[in-house]
């Protein structure tokens, strides 16, 4: 048998197993192994043409199947397969419009850090000047 790991994200939908034993010679088959004991794990790991997310990542030891045979990539008993979803967002915001809700979100941060910065600089020079 070889071992899935999976991440937290997803153990809602394998009874909070951390790790799965699955069977197959292949990728592809131990998802298809992993589907069948949690169903409710396929619409998170596939497509509705039944491929791979894109956001899903698989690593057998510490090789990621998209640089190796993809879903193809042979395995053997007692290899270690890890599930890693990526992590969406985190693209910085780089338009002008001051409507786009991230641009104001920024502006307020930065707003709100520069009255805390001026604050601190008052309190400071008052310090100075009164000893």
């Amino acid at each position: 048998m070889t071992t899935l790991k999976i991440p937290t994200p997803l153990r809602a939908y394998t009874s909070g197993q951390s790790e799965v034993n699955v069977a197959g010679v292949k990728i592809s088959e131990a998802l298809t192994d992993l589907v069948a004991q949690y169903p409710a794990l396929k619409p998170h790991l596939f497509n509705d043409n039944g491929g791979l997310r894109p956001f899903v990542n698989l690593f057998v030891g510490e090789h990621n199947i998209k640089d190796l045979q993809g879903v193809e990539t042979p395995i053997k008993a007692g290899d270690r397969i890890m599930l890693i979803p990526s992590i969406a967002g985190g693209k910085p915001c780089r338009c002008e419009e001051r409507s786009c809700s991230l641009r104001r979100s920024n502006l307020h941060v930065t707003r709100r850090l520069l009255r805390r910065a001026k604050a601190l600089l008052a309190k400071t020079y008052e310090i100075g000047r009164n000893p």
